[in-house]
């Protein structure tokens, strides 16, 4: 089950930015910035941006993969295996 989102009027974060970007950055929660009572942007510490980025990047990765694989295209498993134990081995071939 996903978490209610924190709103914070827009108001409030004109008022007080400073405790606004402290609550950020102390949450891995985003805050939604509100006008008129409906929301108008999330505010998302660094950290929790770049954890996103990387979900997503992955996501991106698996889903080529599966394209690949429906594809057609791609390595043999024995390969990339193969390829691997040379590169842990120091060979680099």
């Amino acid at each position: 089950m996903s978490r209610i989102p924190e709103l914070v009027p827009v108001k409030e974060l004109r008022q007080d930015t400073a405790a606004v970007l402290k609550r950020v950055r102390s949450s891995p929660q985003p805050l939604v910035i509100t006008q008129r009572g409906r929301g108008a942007a999330v505010m998302l510490s660094v950290s929790a941006y770049e954890r996103g980025e990387r979900e997503r990047e992955l996501l991106r990765l698996l889903v080529r993969g599966e394209q690949e694989i429906t594809a057609g295209v791609g390595q043999d498993l024995d390969e990339v295996l193969a390829e691997a134990d040379a590169v842990l081995a120091g060979d680099g071939s």
